[in-house]
């Protein structure tokens, strides 16, 4: 579903979500998820640049998170890893495809990438540790 910097930004973000308050360095949470350790940390600097972790230097050092669970979104982590894609051309052939000039295809997936966008931008952090969905909106 996600690219994986993104699957790697959100399992670490979501290891940290468990564990409020802990520092935990980079090379844990590495295994903890099963990630290249190096490859994490770049995911990680890129996750503190964007505000979503904090770390912690000196030996004891690492990374927690800078926003509570149930403050952050799906989209807030995978959204800095993800590029949007508005793409113009059309899923029926190579040819221009928008809201003036529609395909028949284009309505329902303009639907479906919008529900898309929707569920990662209301999911919590907090929301998939929880287990339970929350009620989905029309």
């Amino acid at each position: 579903m996600f690219s994986t910097t993104a699957d790697h930004a959100l399992r670490a973000v979501l290891f940290l979500a468990q564990q409020p308050g802990r520092v935990a360095s980079s090379d844990e949470i590495a295994q903890a998820i099963g990630a290249p350790r190096n490859y994490l940390s770049k995911t990680l600097y890129e996750l503190r640049k964007a505000g979503v972790v904090e770390s912690v230097a000196g030996r004891q050092g690492g990374f927690l998170l800078a926003v509570p669970g149930d403050r952050l979104s799906i989209a807030d982590v995978v959204g800095h890893f993800e590029a949007p894609s508005e793409s113009a051309r059309c899923l029926l052939g190579d040819r221009p495809c928008d809201a003036k000039n529609p395909c028949v295809a284009h309505e329902k997936w303009a639907s479906i990438t919008e529900s898309y966008r929707v569920a990662l931008e209301e999911t919590t952090i907090a929301d998939l540790l929880a287990g339970t969905p929350r009620p989905r909106r029309r």
